[in-house]
């Protein structure tokens, strides 16, 4: 009896929900010590959150090139996933104790561990997912494991909510332990359940009977060194991973300056400008798995296209609106569905245009570009909003989703062609 490919994808995703907690109380907690404990400008805040970013761009693509190469009888991403997991949380436990002594020095070198630690881990745990998922359902697969990322990232929140006494000198040893608890557990999960080697073979198997995949793989194994990627895949690979970086920095450039844009142009008050931003991230949420659904029917590419045209027009909608209200409501909920299209399908596509050895690399190829675009669009952005004009930001961000659909309508490979539903319920043992 072969597993339903829901479960092992929940399974998998034990791996990204820990990810994800540890990020969002990463990024909500670190610039509030750098400022109370430390009094750190807000130029060396965020130079230091920006760190991780930056490490990514070299990190992530090595560790997940050397989990390619890897063969063990755990399989090849889980001891990175394990090891990875472990440092990162003894240097984690140091990082309040630093912070209660006010020893800036060590919290730098505890952080810095931290980040290095989490890069041995990240694309090996990402990869996980396209390496045990036949590739026609790796859509609706990355749309799960989006929901259980969203898990973790709630579950840091409320430990924050619930953890974090009032105060001027909060002691933060509770919050950063019950993290680490959750990564330990979830880990320990994902290393009970999941079969690394079994299931992979079984993915393979049925790509080999879909057509998706050569039954020899040293063929089309670029990391092998005896062949390269084809010229045509190639070339996809170079368009797909121009368009992540391209819309990365238009939403992201809206998503960094939109409180400052809100309260300068249409006048809000208090934190109501983060409405907007919430109704995007829950409507995003609510459209993963209908989207995951569609993008079988339609393919992938054509969903992304759709997502791309619609974050043109919601942006370009904001663009035009002169104060706060339900219009602003209404292109929000566009960019939510719009970014839920194109993050479901795009970590996919990339993937799909590797060869079956080569996942780990292209998912580190994958996070390079966003990282990157995520580093640079504050910056050049920012420009804009100081030099030229707060208004600046919405055609800002239509250019350059402009861009990723002219880069996008390039792409050639990555997509799948829709599988009658008698054939996949055949290969995955799943009751109609």
């Amino acid at each position: 009896m072969k597993i339903h490919y829901k479960y092992k994808t929940i399974m998998v995703g034990f791996a990204f929900m820990s990810i994800m907690a540890f990020w969002q109380m990463y990024d909500n907690i670190i610039p509030l010590i750098l400022k109370n404990s430390f009094s750190l400008n807000e130029v060396l805040i965020g130079a230091i959150m920006a760190i991780d970013n930056i490490l990514a761009l070299f990190l992530l693509p090595l560790f997940g090139t050397l989990s390619d190469k890897l063969h063990t009888p755990i399989g090849k991403r889980m001891p990175f996933i394990l090891a990875g997991t472990l440092l990162t949380n003894i240097a984690l436990f140091f990082m309040p104790m630093a912070d209660n002594s006010r020893n800036l020095a060590m919290f730098m070198v505890m952080t810095g561990l931290v980040l290095l630690f989490m890069s041995v881990f990240r694309s090996p745990a990402v990869a996980l997912m396209p390496d045990i998922t036949p590739k026609p359902l790796r859509s609706k697969a990355n749309a799960i494991i989006n929901l259980m990322g969203t898990v973790g990232a709630i579950f840091a929140l409320a430990m924050i909510s619930v953890l974090v006494a009032e105060g001027d000198t909060p002691n933060y040893q509770p919050l950063f332990v019950s993290i680490i608890i959750f990564m330990i557990i979830t880990t320990a999960v994902l290393a009970l359940v999941v079969k690394e080697n079994k299931w992979t073979e079984e993915a393979h198997k049925i790509n080999i009977e879909l057509g998706e995949e050569e039954d020899d793989k040293a063929e089309t194994l670029e990391s092998s060194g005896e062949h390269k990627l084809p010229y045509d895949k190639k070339r996809s690979l170079i368009y797909m991973l121009l368009s992540v970086a391209l819309w990365y920095m238009a939403y992201n450039a809206v998503t960094t300056a939109f409180s400052r844009y809100a309260t300068t142009i249409w006048g809000t008050t208090g934190g109501s400008y983060a409405n907007y931003l919430m109704i995007a991230t829950v409507v995003a949420i609510i459209s993963y798995i209908p989207i995951g659904i569609l993008s079988g029917i339609f393919g992938r590419k054509k969903v992304i296209l759709a997502g791309v045209i619609g974050l043109m027009l919601g942006f370009a909608g904001c663009f035009f609106a002169t104060k706060a209200g339900v219009f602003i409501t209404i292109m929000f909920i566009i960019v939510g569905i719009s970014w839920a299209a194109i993050n479901v399908n795009s970590f996919p596509m990339v993937v799909d245009i590797a060869s079956d050895g080569d996942i780990g690399k292209f998912t580190g190829y994958y996070y390079t570009f966003a990282m990157a675009a995520q580093v640079l669009t504050p910056i050049l952005s920012g420009a804009f909003l100081q030099y030229v004009s707060y208004k600046t930001l919405f055609p800002y961000a239509v250019v350059f989703s402009a861009l990723a659909l002219l880069t996008m309508l390039q792409v050639k490979h990555g997509d799948t062609l829709p599988v009658t539903k008698k054939s996949m319920l055949e290969h995955l043992d799943v009751e109609d």
